[in-house]
């Protein structure tokens, strides 16, 4: 694997926004769908593209969890499973415990 390092400076804009150069978001994909996780280090702030959110509002409970298992979800990626693999492991993940609550419901 190849890491490649970049540097620009930016100011910091009102309202506390960060502007991310475009070399920077063209060469990783992201766009206004792209969720971001934002990770303080130290006196270091690393911001990692983890997936492009479903149209729609969606829930926010799911959006957490989503959140939540972003790191999990990037280390299987970086082993070599494939994004359809870990989405089809998700959704039968989901599947399972709605059958069960349905279940338990009756």
């Amino acid at each position: 694997m190849t890491t490649t390092h970049d540097t620009q400076y930016v100011r910091l804009l009102k309202g506390g926004l960060i502007p991310v150069p475009a070399e920077f978001v063209e060469s990783l994909g992201i766009d206004e769908h792209t969720m971001l996780r934002v990770t303080r280090i130290d006196g270091v702030i690393l911001v990692t593209p983890i997936g492009k959110e479903a149209s729609g509002g969606g829930s926010p409970g799911l959006k957490a969890l989503y959140e939540h298992f972003a790191p999990v979800r990037e280390e299987i990626l970086a082993r070599g499973i494939s994004e359809e693999e870990v989405n089809a492991d998700i959704d039968a993940a989901l599947a399972a415990v709605r059958d069960e609550k349905r279940r338990k419901q009756r």
